[in-house]
């Protein structure tokens, strides 16, 4: 491993760090997933150990997540319709307004229901997630049901005609909801909010990648350091 991509790692770590010191006991706490939320995962596990955490309880985003939290010792529980006080996640895209674009993960669904419950989401990414505007540089996540899937992409492609089924080797990638994933290319130019409801307005559409106005801060890992971004 280079020690550029060692140095990003242990950036990464940094940044989960800083998000978890915002978890305190007595705490519900969104478990998110991927690479740099599993740090925020294992962290919330040495303080629990350590005791400088008690009684908290995850609610995770996915079934990975889920595994990992019981490795490391947090209790966890499905989610109901209490709030969550916080929820720890990664991101594929961070625009300058805190809207994201999350799910080349695959948890999106999970994640966003999971998250819109939370009275803070706290991102956690490293600094090649930050982009100007959104699909800069990943594709947008569409989670859709496998019934009919060529018939709700034809739907999609009547406006986002960039973008292809997200497969797994030779068959389609499977989300933990049993759904399909159709990665979508993002127009040149697009109104987020607007683009959101016609894509969750299409027929066999689950849900999409885009997270807006709902991070309240984001912990970035850049080669000189942790910067903190704040809605």
């Amino acid at each position: 491993m280079s020690d550029s991509v060692t140095n990003l790692e242990a950036l990464k770590k940094e940044a989960a760090l800083r998000a978890v010191a915002l978890v305190g006991s007595g705490q519900r706490v969104g478990l998110g997933t991927g690479s740099t939320a599993k740090y925020a995962i294992e962290e919330i596990g040495r303080k629990l150990a350590t005791g400088e955490l008690t009684d908290i309880v995850g609610v995770s985003t996915s079934e990975a997540s889920e595994k990992l939290a019981r490795e490391v010792g947090i209790p966890t529980e499905p989610l109901d319709p209490r709030p969550l006080d916080i929820a720890i996640d990664g991101a594929d895209e961070i625009a300058p307004n805190l809207d994201l674009v999350k799910g080349l993960g695959g948890a999106l669904v999970r994640e966003k229901v999971t998250e819109v419950q939370a009275r803070r989401l706290i991102i956690i990414a490293d600094h090649t997630k930050l982009v100007q505007k959104l699909g800069e540089k990943a594709p947008l996540p569409i989670e859709i049901v496998p019934f009919g899937f060529l018939s709700t992409v034809e739907r999609l492609r009547e406006f986002l005609p960039g973008g292809r089924l997200r497969m797994n080797g030779a068959r389609n990638y499977v989300t933990d909801n049993g759904n399909y994933i159709f990665d979508a290319q993002l127009p040149a130019d697009f109104d987020a909010a607007e683009l959101e409801r016609r894509i969750k307005g299409t027929l066999g559409v689950v849900d999409t990648g885009l997270f807006l106005g709902m991070a309240e801060r984001a912990f970035v890992a850049a080669p000189d350091g942790v910067q903190e971004l704040v809605r």
